[in-house]
Formats: C-alpha cells, sequence, structure tokens
C-alpha cells in the first residue's frame, strides 16, 4: 500500500506542464506585430501567453493600413478551472495553440494620380506663363 502511494505520489510530481502559444499571420507577411504594447516581431509571429482574455493587437506594414483591433484568447475544455488541475497532472505536455490571422489593406493610391494632374496642370500654365512673356 505504501508503495503504491508513492509510485503514485512520483507519477503525479512527475506531471507534464501546460503550454500556451498564439501565432500571428498576416497576408502580406512581414507585418510588425505589438501585443498588448510589446512589440513580438514580423509575421508570421509566434509568442507564449499568460492568461485568457482580450488582447490588443497592432499590425503596421508600409503601404498597408495599420489594423488595431482586440483579439479575445479563448480558453478551451481543459483550461477551465478544476480540468486544468488535472491537465497539470498528466504525464504529458499539453498544449493549447491559437492562431490569429489578418489581411492588410493597401493603403489607397488616389492621392497619386490626384497629385500627377495637379503637375501636369501646373507645367501647362508655366508653359503658357512663359509665352505670355515672351509675347508669343
Amino acid at each position: 500500500m505504501r508503495r503504491s502511494a508513492l509510485v503514485l505520489a512520483m507519477v503525479l510530481s512527475a506531471g507534464g506542464c501546460l503550454e500556451r502559444t498564439v501565432t500571428i499571420t498576416s497576408d502580406p507577411a512581414g507585418a510588425l506585430v505589438t501585443l498588448n504594447d510589446q512589440q513580438i516581431g514580423r509575421t508570421p509571429v509566434e509568442t507564449g501567453f499568460k492568461y485568457f482574455g482580450v488582447y490588443d493587437v497592432r499590425l503596421e506594414l508600409d503601404g498597408y493600413e495599420p489594423i488595431v483591433t482586440e483579439h479575445e484568447a479563448v480558453a478551451p475544455i481543459w483550461e477551465y478551472p478544476g480540468i486544468d488541475l488535472l491537465a497539470i497532472a498528466a504525464p504529458w505536455r499539453v498544449k493549447t495553440a491559437l492562431k490569429w490571422h489578418y489581411d492588410l489593406e493597401p493603403v489607397p493610391q488616389a492621392g497619386a494620380e490626384a497629385a500627377e494632374g495637379e503637375e501636369s496642370a501646373l507645367i501647362d500654365r508655366a508653359r503658357s506663363m512663359r509665352d505670355a512673356s515672351r509675347g508669343e
């Protein structure tokens, strides 16, 4: 009896652990990711997290509109209070992997087309003023 209790205690003490990660991807890749005001890298990026709940997410990439949003990390059933104690005591590693994906929108290029139109109008006015000053 004493030996089986000792074996049970050893098995429970040699339990696994919980590993929580979130992988953030974007289209296009390479966006700078800020999670709760901490820069964590460029997409695709994977980082660990400690709690389930709402996270502030910001993605920035040159030529694209920045994304500023909130994303909720929802706990799977084995992370609920009570059940999580069994998951921690299990002799294997319990992994929770979340995947968040964002699509970045390009910055509108309408300003560039308008600038070209203004530039050609300015050149036309300059030529007409030059011709008028020469008496042509």
